[in-house]
This record gives C-alpha cells, sequence and structure tokens, in this order.
C-alpha cells in the first residue's frame, strides 16, 4: 500500500502541460495489440484500471489497433470512470477527410462508448493537411474531440502544420522515443519545446526484445537499477521522462507490470547515471530519419 501512495504521490507531482493549460502526468498507458486476445482480456483491463488507480490518466489507443478491439477495451475499463481517464485516440490518414473524419470519429466514440474525446490525433500524414486540420476543427467545434493533433510527424512537417489556419491549435506530436531511439533530441524535441508543445512518447521501452537485450550487454545499466533497487527496463522508461517535457505511454498487460511503469516515475536519475547512459545510447550528433513503428 505505501509503494501505491508514492507512486500516485509522484504522479500527482509530476506533470507536463499541454499548450491550453491542461496539466497530464508524464507516464500514461499505451494499449497497441491490446484488445485483440480474449484470453488476455480480464488482465488487460484490470491493468488499465490499475493504471487509472495511480493516476496513469492518460490512455492512448486508435481506430487502427485491433480494427477497434483496442478502443471497445478503453471503453470497458474507462465505463465507469470517464473522468478519471483523458482518452486519446487515432485517426487513419485516408479517414482525415472532409468526407470521411466525422464518421471516423464516431466509430470511436461509439467503441470507447463516450461522447467526447480528449485528444483525437492524426496517426501519420496524410496529402492534405489544410482538409485535415478544417475537420479536426469541426469536430472540436461540435464537442466530439476537446483537442487535437498529430502523431509520426517530423520536424519539417510540424512546420508546415503550424503555418496552415488553425494548425497552431495542435496539442502534441506523438512519436516513438526510447533510449535506442534518441533521434528526435537533434531536431523534433527542441523544435516542440520553443513551440511549448510536449511530446507523446509510445513505445518507450523499445519493441519485442530489442531494447531488454542491449540493456542486458552494459554491465553499467546493470548497477544503476540496482542503485535505485529497480529493474534495468524501469531506468530506461524513467530516462524517457526525466526532463519533464515528454509523456510517455508504456503498454502493460498486466497488473504488476502496470505498477513497475508508474514506478519509473519516483526515480531520479543523477547527474552520473545520466553521463553513463549517455555513454552506452549516446545523443545523436546529426539529423536522422524520424523513427517509426
Amino acid at each position: 500500500m505505501e509503494r501505491m501512495e508514492t507512486i500516485k504521490d509522484t504522479l500527482r507531482k509530476r506533470t507536463l502541460t499541454l499548450p491550453d493549460g491542461t496539466r497530464l502526468p508524464v507516464l500514461g498507458q499505451g494499449t497497441w495489440k491490446m484488445g485483440e486476445i480474449s484470453g488476455k482480456r480480464e488482465a488487460e483491463l484490470e491493468g488499465l484500471q490499475t493504471g487509472l488507480d495511480l493516476g496513469m490518466k492518460v490512455i492512448d489507443t486508435a481506430e487502427m489497433y485491433g480494427d477497434g478491439q483496442s478502443e471497445q477495451l478503453v471503453g470497458e475499463a474507462v465505463k465507469h470512470r470517464r473522468e478519471e481517464a483523458f482518452l486519446v485516440s487515432k485517426v487513419y490518414p485516408h479517414h482525415a477527410t472532409s468526407a470521411n473524419i466525422e464518421e471516423a470519429c464516431d466509430g470511436s466514440l461509439k467503441r470507447l462508448q463516450t461522447d467526447y474525446i480528449d485528444l483525437y490525433l492524426l496517426h501519420w500524414r496524410g496529402r492534405d493537411l489544410a482538409e485535415t486540420v478544417e475537420g479536426l476543427e469541426r469536430l472540436k467545434q461540435a464537442g466530439k474531440i476537446l483537442r487535437w493533433g498529430v502523431s509520426n510527424f517530423d520536424t519539417s512537417d510540424m512546420e508546415e502544420l503550424v503555418h496552415q489556419k488553425d494548425g497552431n491549435h495542435c496539442a502534441t506530436n506523438q512519436v516513438l522515443y526510447h533510449l535506442g531511439s534518441r533521434g528526435i533530441e537533434f531536431d523534433l524535441l527542441p523544435w516542440q519545446q520553443t513551440q511549448q508543445m510536449p511530446i507523446m512518447a509510445y513505445s518507450p521501452l523499445g519493441q519485442g526484445e530489442t531494447l531488454v537485450k542491449k540493456l542486458a550487454k552494459h554491465t553499467a545499466i546493470q548497477k544503476i537499477a540496482e542503485k535505485h533497487h529497480v529493474k534495468p527496463l524501469q531506468i530506461a522508461l524513467a530516462w524517457t521522462i526525466r526532463e519533464g517535457n515528454v509523456l510517455a505511454i508504456p503498454k502493460a498487460t498486466s497488473k504488476e507490470h502496470v505498477i513497475e511503469n508508474a514506478e519509473a516515475s519516483t526515480i531520479e536519475l543523477s547527474l552520473d547515471d545520466m553521463k553513463q547512459i549517455d555513454s552506452i545510447f549516446p545523443k545523436p550528433a546529426r539529423k536522422m530519419p524520424l523513427d517509426i513503428i
């Protein structure tokens, strides 16, 4: 119980601010590939609800995930706790047109069992940014979404976006960011800081076993984890949210895994920790193509 209370207290304090002044905890919950296997559904629901208990109110999903099954899972998880959650969903680019965006949003609303989405993202760039922004603004005016943003946009895309009519209403950009993928630190992350627009980091622990294997190779990472009495992956997650301008959305499919993710918010990495981490996973020295999963 003391462990849970410590985590909850930390997440109440460790927040970032969206452009409209909304404050959110720096850790949320991802749901990619969740809701697709019936035998895992109860554990996944328990995990999402445990996250809400701990204050990980941001739950990210998309119409693409399991062809809507992830949204259905999220809707069930927050059915009686809607006001505790900050729901994020994403629309396909080919649905983000004047003719299709309202229908796509209505489908997400139905699956999520809610009448509004807190943050609606364009999943990746489509052809006509002006048309998409116009559609997103129309959804906002109708009250179906409260704010909108984008995902998988590089710096040049963001610069083009904010020069569209109402493009500066973008709340965030959700991109891949973890220890093994630091390319955004060269230009995208600093650019968004100048715009006072936080990054949302998807897959902040990498995909599959790749990052796990990389962490296991380095005794320095193991020693940092031992010093903080946590696991190496918790160090990796703590690193992602270290500066308070990134909201990470790790996925977890069990209650204990959710608690471990949330506990990463309580880890304070020292300057020496950071130097050792940088020596193993160096900062980018040049512009890198945007990593996308």
